[in-house]
């Protein structure tokens, strides 16, 4: 099952089991289930704290859990956890077996102290094993297994359990259901399923920010441009923040990386692993899953104050904007409506949810063509509709696209509706701009790819916008407010690349130490 290099990297990891461990597999006669116990007994080879036992009775089949020997097991896994997931599987197995978890230890505390009897939280979480999203939750589901007696979790791989998957009517991953019922869906953070499963620690949280001294510098999002900010900050010796939703911003949406200079290959959870890495090697305070919510300038030499959605309140001498941009909507009737019922935005994250379906790209640039290229391996069949009269993706993808037997590309589009029976999408509804007739496309799923939007919403009033609610800004990323600069995919600059805005987060840092410097001494 696992090839010798992955053996003998794993056999490293399983070294820091420090208790045992059992794997138990329920297990029929499918082909899957032999590929989960060729999986589970080349680990328990490799370990002799693992053992495995095939005499599991779980209602799910294949599947197996992964617990301390005598214990009722809290960690399941129903599915094959390769791909994306085999982390997952790996952090599982350590955690269970005492290996301490790099998490802070005051988020392990709050775990801990979660009310919980046996059984009183059992999640699910249903993934694709292409989903890059997935995995943080998961990890993250299974640490509160390990850590509190009161919860249990359980990974199922939507793409083995179809018939789940449809009765529930689950067109997004990762979709979690805690108890039987729906919890959430989407990427979420260790930190945004403990407030959502204990409300007090949204509060306490809130209080700790807005106990924080002022900030020399303080950066207001979390992606590429706001960690250049924060490390070129930092490194003039001066206090500086972070605060963001989620640190890494849009690149952890971003699957494939191959334009990033100096590295030919890599993804975005990995940049934005890396880029997290860097920025705490320089002692920055970071803030995370803060959503600002208004920015109240400060007077001549006084402190911006920056309000954010929790209520929570931080100061700065300067302040740098870096909160980036978000997928643009079509914004016509059903959209929202069947927004993870059949209306999405990743491919790669829930394109296995819609295998032998039949679904529409909006979007005829790279990311439209791409998506369709991606889609067209795996679903029935893809009509990818344009606004304009031509595609303006790259002609390499658009020679791949043409070559594809079962997608169908409609320029001159205009998309006007997309319907529904009341649960899940049914079907689209478009303009043709040429002729002006209307016409209708059956299918079961629609991923948009059109664009970005600047998230700059939360600005309106305060500083200087272009028509395209971007933040206008000068050479050196100064705002229409002293003391406050802006950098990235927010901003003006043309060319939306991930250097360039870790080249605008650099020089809004050295232009806000400047403008300290500068200020301090008038």
């Amino acid at each position: 099952m696992l090839d010798a290099n992955i053996q003998a990297q794993l056999r490293a990891y399983l070294e820091k089991i420090r208790e045992p461990i059992e794997l138990v597999g329920s297990l029929d006669d499918s082909a899957k289930a032999q590929e989960m116990l060729a999986l589970l007994q080349d680990i328990a080879a490799l370990s002799d704290k693992v053992v495995v036992r095939r005499d599991g009775d779980a209602a799910r089949k294949p599947s197996f859990s992964v617990g301390r020997p005598g214990e009722p097991a809290r960690i399941s896994f129903a599915g094959v956890p390769m791909g994306h997931e085999f982390t997952s599987l790996i952090l599982a197995l350590l955690q269970t077996g005492g290996h301490p978890p790099k998490v802070d230890a005051g988020v392990i505390d709050e775990i801990r102290a979660i009310p919980a009897t046996a059984g009183e939280f059992h999640f699910e979480t249903f993934i694709s094993l292409s989903c890059h999203n997935c995995p943080d939750v998961v990890q993250a589901l299974n640490l509160m297994a390990v850590l509190n007696p009161g919860i249990s979790h359980q990974m199922i791989d939507g793409g083995l359990f179809q018939d789940e998957v449809t009765e529930r009517q689950i067109m997004g991953v990762p979709t979690v259901f805690l108890n039987g019922q729906p919890f959430g869906q989407g990427r979420m953070t260790l930190e945004e399923i403990i407030g959502k499963v204990d409300s007090g620690a949204l509060q306490r949280e809130a209080e700790k920010v807005s106990a924080r001294a002022p900030f020399d510098v303080l950066i207001v999002g979390g992606g590429p441009a706001g960690a250049a900010a924060a490390i070129y900050a930092a490194r003039k010796g001066i206090r500086t923040g972070v605060v963001s939703e989620r640190f890494g911003g849009q690149v952890l949406d971003t699957l494939a990386i191959e334009n990033f200079i100096s590295v030919k290959e890599t993804d975005g959870p990995r940049l934005a692993a890396g880029l997290e890495e860097h920025v705490r090697q320089y002692g920055v305070d970071i803030i995370n899953l803060q959503r600002a919510e208004a920015l109240l300038p400060g007077n001549a030499g006084g402190l911006h104050e920056l309000r954010l959605a929790s209520g929570a309140t931080l100061k700065s001498k300067a302040v740098i904007i870096a909160t980036g941009a978000r997928w643009r909507e079509m914004n016509v009737p059903g959209e929202k409506q069947y927004r993870g019922h059949g209306v999405a935005y990743c491919p790669h994250c829930d394109g296995p949810l819609f295998k032998g379906k039949r679904v529409a790209v909006i979007g005829g640039g790279n990311s439209g063509v791409e998506a369709a290229i991606d889609l067209a391996g795996v679903v029935g069949h893809v009509t990818l509709l344009e606004f304009e009269g031509i595609l303006r993706a790259d002609a390499v993808l658009q020679k791949k696209l043409f070559s594809l037997a079962n997608v169908k590309v409609i320029t001159e589009a205009l998309t006007t509706e997309v319907t529904g029976d009341g649960q899940k999408v049914n079907g689209l509804l478009y303009t043709d701009r040429a002729s002006g007739d209307a016409h209708r496309i059956d299918l079961e799923g629609v991923f948009v790819q059109i664009g970005l939007l600047p998230n700059s919403d939360w600005l309106t009033g305060t500083l200087a916008l272009s028509r395209h609610r971007e933040i206008e800004i000068d050479a050196r990323c100064e705002t229409s407010l002293p003391g406050v600069f802006a950098a990235g995919d927010v901003t003006t600059v043309p060319y939306k690349q991930i250097v360039i805005a870790m080249g605008e987060g650099a020089k809004a840092a050295l232009s806000a130490f400047d403008h300290l410097i500068r200020s301090s001494a008038s």
